[in-house]
Formats: C-alpha cells, structure tokens, sequence
C-alpha cells in the first residue's frame, strides 16, 4: 500500500534497537525505507480500529421488522432438534 501524505506530522517515537534491526532488515529486503514500514503498521493498526468502531453500525438493523428477536431464535434452535 503506498500512501501519500498530503499533511503530515512528523514526530519522534522510542523503538527498542531489536525493532529497528528487525525494520531495517525488512526495509533492506524490500527496498523501502523504515519510516515507510512505520506507516503502514500504522495505516494496518488503524484500519483494525476501524473495523471494530464500524460493528457498531449494525446495531439496530432490526428494528423496522416485523419478527421478535426471541421468536426468531426459538425457531433457527428449533432446527438443530431436526437433525
């Protein structure tokens, strides 16, 4: 994924010496610079946080049926005593 970052910030972060080694290991492997690698870890990093906060989106999809949310779970069990 390449990003390009109109603004940006830049910013000074404490990394263990085995991260670096292991960043510049990688960044040598794939030809791409350390901060490059940072910012895809964070671009992944945040990409997860918004899948989680954008579950919250579902919650009320239900709500304009018609069907009880317990009657609809009785029924969907009743069909593993059919098996």
């Amino acid at each position: 994924m390449i990003t390009l970052y109109d603004n940006v910030m830049r910013t000074i972060i404490e990394i263990p010496k085995e991260v670096v080694e292991e960043l510049d290991r990688i960044g040598t492997n794939e030809n791409r610079s350390r901060a490059s690698l940072i910012r895809d870890a964070i671009d992944g990093f945040l990409e997860t946080k918004t899948d989680q906060t954008d579950k919250t989106a579902s919650f009320g999809i239900w709500k304009n049926r018609n069907v009880d949310g317990l009657d609809l779970q009785q029924a969907l069990r009743s069909e593993w005593d059919k098996q």
